[in-house]
């Protein structure tokens, strides 16, 4: 789906702690690029087989999630476990499990093959991720509760702000910023929430450690001169 020129422009900045005339010297120097899908925005560097997500697949279990395994004919394996930082968990009779990087059918099929080999015929297995541990999304600035959350699978934009209380009276609409590491360099993405929420912009995916930065409007805004070289109308132009 192509988005209209003016929803979105990423720029590579060299750190998240760079402040508003770090990022007007990147955008200054050439590194920065026109993004008009939020396809081009990729998923960050940390959705490979460790982290929560690939690509729009559903969620992938991480480190520090607590999955609760269930099975129907053995009572004494229904049980609540923790992912190691390994990416392992352990079960009675079957030990050390790898779960890192798979999704819920794929650890329930591997459950059920064990179990399949040497104890039960046809097992029925059920695995749900309890808490989403191992995702989280940072969000500040204008909102009523800055914070960090954790993932419960695919969330949108909007619904990280939703997440975080709604924005305040004082933030900037035209001001939505998502910074995101992708191929090791940190990006930055400017969004206008008014376009999202009338339909005329897509409500882009975030991902776990993404930082959301929603501006404050007027004098109180600390990314000015960053957004000021960030237009969200037409043709970027290196400044």
């Amino acid at each position: 789906m192509r988005l209209p020129v003016r929803v979105l422009v990423a720029v590579s900045l060299m750190s998240l702690a760079a402040c508003a005339s770090d990022g007007t010297r990147d955008v200054r120097e050439g590194r920065a690029r026109m993004v008009t899908t939020t396809d081009q925005l990729q998923p960050p560097d940390t959705t490979t087989a460790s982290g929560a997500y690939e690509g729009l697949s559903e969620y992938r279990i991480g480190a520090q999630d607590v999955i609760d395994v269930a099975v129907y004919q053995l009572p004494d394996l229904t049980r609540s476990v923790r992912v190691n930082s390994k990416g392992m968990i352990s079960l009675p009779l079957l030990g050390p499990i790898e779960a890192g990087g798979k999704t819920v059918p794929e650890l329930e099929a591997d459950i059920t093959q064990l179990l399949a080999e040497d104890f039960l015929q046809n097992p029925q297995v059920t695995v749900f991720v309890r808490e989403y541990t191992s995702q989280r999304i940072t969000v500040e600035g204008a909102v009523k509760s800055p914070g960090i959350y954790p993932l419960s699978g695919r969330t949108s934009l909007l619904q990280a702000i939703v997440i975080a209380g709604g924005v305040t009276e004082y933030a900037n609409p035209r001001g939505i910023i998502v910074f995101r590491v992708i191929e090791g360099k940190r990006m930055a993405a400017v969004f206008d929430l008014r376009d999202i929420r009338g339909g005329n912009a897509e409500d882009p995916q975030v991902y776990g450690d993404d930082l959301i930065v929603i501006d404050e409007s007027g004098s109180k805004s600390a990314w000015r001169s960053l957004l000021q070289t960030m237009p969200v109308l037409g043709m970027f132009r290196i400044l």
